[in-house]
């Protein structure tokens, strides 16, 4: 079966059954093979768990080899929705197709996914019709929060880090976020990472693989 997007895949070693997978969403102007790099240390910890990154539908125009999963070249909140609200379309078809491939349900899924990456797995997160099995956010924020208080499905359990140095994605954007959580009911862990940019360091990648550990086989 082919996907709709083109995609790194990291599969268990040893042919271990697969009963899991994480959807790695890469950041603007990244691909699946960068935020790929993720899985090298959880998936020794993650035997029974697929990894799949795949790459943005769209090149990035600031950097041709990459990719986007929404414009950023306007500065306008309504045009900014439009396009994530159609890169959500194709991410939820692209799903659907791994949930196909692997026969896995929703609850045996992790959205995972940094800066733009992030702010999609978000928002495919709360609209679904039924819940993930958690989101896993590094260094994003909501799109747009009106939009999603409109169109909230579910209660997913997400866990967001962020660094708080960051100058690209500011680290009030995390606690704008967990405001909309705790209001709406959903379960929120937030950690902010001293004196750390916009990256994922070690430490947050720790961080979200203990999270993560506790929720999947």
């Amino acid at each position: 079966m082919t996907f709709c997007l083109d995609s790194t895949i990291i599969k268990p070693e040893n042919s271990n059954n697969i009963k899991n997978a994480i959807i790695l969403l890469h950041g603007y102007g990244g691909d699946g093979k960068d935020i790929s790099m993720l899985s090298l240390n959880w998936k020794r910890h993650l035997p029974n768990t697929v990894f799949i990154c795949p790459n943005g539908h769209e090149s990035c125009p600031i950097n041709p080899t990459g990719y986007q999963w929404f414009d950023l070249t306007k500065d306008d909140p309504s045009y900014i929705l439009e396009q994530s609200l159609k890169a959500e379309k194709i991410l939820n078809k692209f799903i659907n197709e791994v949930k196909e491939k692997f026969n896995l349900e929703n609850s045996k899924i992790c959205l995972s996914g940094f800066s733009q990456g992030c702010m999609m797995s978000i928002n495919l997160g709360i609209t679904s019709d039924k819940e993930y099995n958690c989101i896993i956010g590094f260094s994003g924020k909501i799109i747009n929060i009106k939009d999603l208080e409109t169109r909230k499905k579910s209660s997913t359990n997400t866990l967001l880090i962020h660094g708080d140095m960051d100058q690209v994605v500011p680290a009030n954007y995390m606690l704008e976020a967990k405001d909309f959580f705790i209001r709406n009911d959903i379960n929120i862990e937030t950690h902010l990472i001293k004196n750390c940019d916009h990256h994922i360091p070690m430490e947050s990648s720790s961080i979200a693989l203990n999270y993560i550990q506790k929720r999947i086989e």
